[in-house]
């Protein structure tokens, strides 16, 4: 079965995060996230990879 598409909502509750600081992570810090018409969707297994990867760390100011 394939893996289902998230919205910001629901990636940000899973991240516990906010919608805002999803929204600033895809701006600033690359996060995985595909823009489908106007909304962005997500897949946990892209995110939890970048998560772990330190991608969302607060020090990752890129050169």
């Amino acid at each position: 079965m394939p893996e289902a598409w998230l919205s910001a909502d629901d990636i940000a509750a899973h991240l516990g995060i906010t919608k805002d600081t999803v929204y600033t992570w895809i701006a600033e810090k690359a996060m995985p996230a595909h823009k489908i018409g106007r909304l962005w969707k997500f897949q946990i297994s892209e995110v939890d990879d970048w998560v772990r990867g330190d991608g969302a760390a607060a020090d990752t100011e890129r050169a």
